[in-house]
């Protein structure tokens, strides 16, 4: 009898194992992090509140964010019941997290919607909308159509590129991270239970 042969495979087993379980370790601290990352700004609440129904048009649109904003590139639009008339009054403004714009009084009763464009402390572009209704017509009175006014300064190249380059909904990478976990799983499972001996 050869002794080597029966402490052999025990041995590349452990190894094995080990070896496993630093690709694992290594993997997590690469996923787990850029998954964290691809969590960009979302809208966590808004005044008027999506889908409410109020009497009374709101003097502001107010929006709060799950992170703080960047101030510079920030757009916001409240458009009426006929999809196409302006509602909003003047630039919003942004604190913090918060992003605030005045509102004209509105006038037929409908669902207005509120769409907006932020751009996230990381540098991403976040775009999105919701509605609500006005159940009261209200005294505004629709301006004429007017020129358009100059757009505010659309983010740098640079920044829309790395936005679009990155975005790969956060699921992908979690979804990623367990396939790789399972995986390790039952090699290892398999590694560990070794030749079986007669």
């Amino acid at each position: 009898m050869r002794s080597l042969s029966s402490t052999s495979p025990s041995r590349r087993n452990g190894l094995g194992i080990r070896l496993l379980a630093a690709i694992l370790l290594a993997l997590a601290a690469v996923l787990l992090p850029h998954t964290a990352a691809e969590a960009h700004s979302f809208l966590e609440s808004s005044t008027p509140a999506k889908d409410s129904a109020i009497a009374t048009g709101p003097a502001k649109i107010v929006l709060t964010f799950n992170e703080p904003l960047d101030s510079g590139f920030t757009e916001l639009a409240l458009l009426g019941p006929d999809g196409k008339t302006h509602w909003e009054s003047g630039a919003p403004t942004v604190s913090g997290a918060v992003l605030t714009a005045p509102a004209k009084p509105l006038g037929p009763a409908g669902k207005y919607t509120v769409d907006y464009r932020i751009v996230s402390a990381d540098g991403h572009p976040v775009s999105g909308s919701y509605s609500f209704t006005l159940t009261q017509p209200g005294p505004g009175v629709a301006a004429a159509p007017a020129s358009p006014s100059p757009a505010a300064p659309a983010p740098s190249t640079a920044a829309a590129s790395t936005a679009s380059e990155s975005d790969v909904p956060p699921w992908v990478w979690v979804a990623a991270a367990a396939v790789l976990l399972i995986a390790g799983g039952i090699v290892a499972a398999r590694i560990s239970r070794g030749p079986s001996r007669e």
